[in-house]
């Protein structure tokens, strides 16, 4: 399998208040808070995006707690918290007898031209090789597993209340073990995935959803809709790296496609090979995607919607990590831009809910018939019992109030993680700054190889993800993906310290802090 890389790039502290609030970001100075969540960790949050934007730098000195108080008519309590959550995420330090400073942050990932690539063909043995040794690592629980994007911490589910809807349904329809859920699915899940989609701009119908295994199984369906063996596909640069293999068992042909880690796929360069009908599919996630954790600019994503349908090729996006983004309102998919039917959503429940909760779904527009009938005749249909539990789960309301709770602890989570690798890495080492999810791109300076550094790690029983396995190229050697979604705990904070230590010392190169 021929696989061909395409890159195109267009060319003082005051010591009085007053004076000290006009340096402060506006975003901060009009702070509007509302109530979705407590008021300190809405102004923690503010404040933690200024730092990661610049706006506030390292070495600054935050306003004193009482005027922060006064200034937002908050308790010094209140902010007491918000400084104190700061501080947990590794994003401030206290300072005796002076007060709180912005700590130094690892810069933010930037794209870096690089001249056009030949590739190998189909992921070699070596390749391969690597993604079942990552496999196998992260399946062992004597591991200390910071790679597997995959929710590991128990109170990250909400197991209590799917438990208890499980065992009602069982006892209301003591039959529902015993019948099928015939395609396209549970009707009652799909009518509460069409009526949510209403919030993310979709307006679905349940008769346009189709139910899946998972989003693999989705894409997979997709793929075989939309592709025959040896059409092209486009895909993002760095991209998941079971896309490679998955391509590779439907005979067809990948081409990545530059990425810029804060605002995604490049769609000038996705434009020309458009124009040169150099592809016949597309593979995105636009929303906190895998492994650079970006949501692509509402702009781009009109702009990627007009684009596939004017030159009719079908855009599969992935939008699995969708529901966990950060800000809020959310910022819709490509989808909602779709005007004739050329963008296939796929999705899955195994980030949000649980990761046992394999039940996925595709609005697949104009190609909606073809995937039907591939779903019957390939894995049929899905379990009746956990669509109906998710069904009640959704129309509850437990599901929205469980998301909340669920993007407040990823995005500590992640701050955090940051925090560490700022003490602990090489210096000059680079991060990116997720607007979702729960993993993140970690860029090492020097000459050092992610996968030699796997391997030592593997020895300590610790296991990280290289970034070799995100491209068919050998361009992200220097490169790892990193995951939050574990109890941060000090068996994982221990593990993030070991591998920066780890790495200054293949670098020669010390941390930041030292």
């Amino acid at each position: 399998m021929a696989t061909e890389t395409v890159i195109q790039y267009c060319n003082g502290y005051s010591h009085t208040f007053s004076a000290l609030y006009l340096s402060l970001p506006e975003a901060i100075v009009s702070l509007a808070f509302t109530d979705d969540q407590p008021r300190y960790q809405q102004l923690a949050a503010k404040f933690a995006d200024a730092i990661h934007q610049g706006s506030l730098r390292p070495g600054a000195r935050l306003p004193a707690i009482r005027r922060v108080a006064q200034s937002h008519q908050l308790s010094v309590n209140t902010v007491i918290s918000a400084w104190q959550l700061l501080e947990d995420r590794g994003l401030i330090e206290a300072r005796p007898q002076s007060g709180y400073y912005v700590r130094g942050v690892l810069p933010a990932v930037t794209l870096q031209p690089q001249p056009p690539t030949a590739e190998s063909g189909d992921p070699d043995a070596q390749k391969l090789a690597l993604i079942e040794q990552v496999f196998a690592a992260q399946n062992n629980p004597d591991y200390t597993n910071i790679s597997l994007a995959c929710p590991q911490d128990s109170e990250l589910f909400p197991s209590a209340k799917l438990g208890r809807i499980t065992a009602a349904l069982i006892r209301r329809q003591g039959d529902i073990i015993g019948r099928y859920a015939l395609p396209p699915g549970s009707e009652r899940l799909r009518e509460e995935i069409a009526r949510r989609s209403v919030h993310t701009g979709l307006n679905l119908t349940a008769q346009a959803i189709t139910l899946t295994h998972g989003c693999m199984e989705a894409l997979q369906l997709a793929l075989r809709a939309v592709t025959q063996p040896g059409d092209c596909i486009g895909l993002e640069s760095p991209t998941y790296f079971f896309l490679f293999p998955l391509l590779a068992s439907l005979g067809l042909k990948a081409l990545e496609i530059p990425t810029d880690p804060q605002r995604g796929l490049s769609l000038d360069a996705l434009e020309m090979l458009l124009q040169e009908q150099r592809i016949q599919a597309l593979i995105a996630m636009p929303g906190a995607q895998n492994p650079l954790g970006y949501v692509m600019p509402l702009e781009n994503k009109k702009r990627l919607a007009a684009l596939m349908n004017h030159y009719r090729i079908p855009l599969i996006e992935d939008g699995l990590y969708d529901e966990l983004q950060f800000d809020w309102p959310l910022s819709p998919p490509v989808k909602a831009f779709d005007r004739d039917g050329w963008v296939i959503y796929c999705t899955s429940f195994t980030k949000t809910v649980a990761p046992d909760f394999r039940i996925g779904w595709t609005a697949a527009g104009r190609f909606h018939a073809s995937i039907a009938r591939l779903k019957a005749v390939s894995s049929m249909t899905e379990s009746r019992l956990l669509s109906e539990t998710l069904a009640e789960f959704l129309a509850s309301g437990g599901y929205d109030h469980h998301l909340r709770s669920l993007r407040r602890r990823y995005a500590a989570n992640l701050d955090a993680a940051r925090g560490i690798l700022a003490r602990h890495f090489p210096q000059g080492t680079r991060a990116t700054l997720p607007r979702g999810g729960f993993v993140f791109w970690v860029e090492l300076p020097g000459k050092i190889d992610t996968v030699l550094l796997f391997n030592r790690l593997l020895q300590e029983q610790i296991c990280v993800t290289p970034g070799a396995l995100y491209t068919l190229s050998e361009r992200y050697r220097h490169a790892l993906r990193l995951s939050c979604c574990y109890p941060f705990d000090a068996r994982y904070t221990r593990a993030l310290a070991r591998t920066g230590a780890l790495a200054c010392e293949m670098s020669g190169i010390a941390p930041a802090a030292s």
